[in-house]
């Protein structure tokens, strides 16, 4: 078993299933602390109990709060402190997407709600966690993309255009926060989760015949990915947006 994050605490936020709660398994495995936050207490506090169960020598808080609310943000950032002694990563993994279809049908309102929790709110908690601890100490930062975010993608456009415009966050913070703060971005394509199931869940056999893989992403695939970045070992990264997409866009298609 790795312990290469031993002693480091982490915050991850959209963490109470899928993706984040990959993640969370994922540092805690590699010996880490972890503050866990999504919105709905029930499901978070059954996803600490059953991170708690997997037996691993980091620690789990939960902690419940909106990533759209700056409030909740401070909150959380505040107990990995208060809790743990410092805040060492983040991985901002909240995402919504409420609408699909065309952008000339797109509610507004809607569209500004995507962007305001897909990238306002990240930059939220990185400001929060810059000003509590890794402004002086340093730190890693993850920023959960999508490749809907590198190619134009339809249905869900507003969406994309957000993961785009994180994407390109990434870089602007990379260049600002550096060489105290390493700043990167990660983009899965269609990942098995809860969030995606409109996706694949009608023809999960055809939604992956276009992957070079054959097979659609786990919550897994991504997670392993995200604590290589935030450990040592990619200690000379930063500002990079790396694809977990089984290959899709290495066809031309999406």
């Amino acid at each position: 078993m790795s312990t290469d994050l031993l002693g480091k605490s982490a915050l991850v936020s959209g963490a109470s299933r899928g993706i984040g709660k990959a993640v969370a398994a994922e540092l805690l495995r590699r010996g880490a602390n972890v503050v866990i936050t999504a919105r709905k207490p029930e499901p978070l506090e059954e996803a600490a109990a059953e991170l708690r169960a997997l037996g691993h020598q980091g620690e789990v808080v939960a902690l419940a709060g909106n990533s759209g609310d700056p409030d909740s943000r401070a909150a959380a950032v505040g107990r990995a402190v208060s809790e743990f002694g410092s805040i060492d990563i983040l991985v901002n993994n909240t995402g919504i997407n409420p609408i699909y279809g065309a952008l000339m049908d797109a509610d507004l309102d809607a569209v500004r709600k995507i962007f305001d929790v897909n990238v306002v709110a990240a930059l939220g908690y990185i400001q929060e966690a810059y000003k509590a601890w890794m402004g002086e100490h340093g730190g890693a930062i993850v920023n959960v993309a999508s490749v809907a975010g590198i190619r134009s993608s339809g249905v869900i456009a507003a969406y994309g255009a957000s993961k785009a415009a994180l994407i390109h966050l990434t870089g602007e913070l990379a260049w600002q926060l550096g060489p105290k703060i390493r700043v990167n971005a990660v983009a899965p394509g269609v990942v098995k989760t809860k969030f995606a199931d409109a996706l694949y869940s009608a023809d999960e056999e055809r939604a992956a015949a276009v992957y070079p893989m054959k097979r659609l992403g786990v919550p897994e695939d991504v997670a392993r990915l995200i604590a290589f970045l935030v450990s040592d070992e990619a200690a000379w990264i930063t500002g990079e947006t790396v694809r977990v997409d089984g290959g899709l866009l290495s066809t031309g298609g999406i």
